[in-house]
């Protein structure tokens, strides 16, 4: 198994892409040097775990 690398704060963030609610992908990539971007992780908040 590979560790991933911790996250952070004011370091670079690893790239990604998500799905989005318009049927298309969105990649972190898609706003450098156009945006601030905040990344906000909830852990089981509608798992119903």
């Amino acid at each position: 198994m590979t560790e991933s690398p911790m996250l952070r704060y004011g370091r670079p963030a690893p790239s990604f892409s998500l799905p989005s609610t318009s049927d298309r992908d969105v990649s972190l990539s898609d706003f450098r040097g156009k945006a601030d971007v905040v990344l906000l992780f909830y852990c089981y908040d509608w798992g119903g775990i």
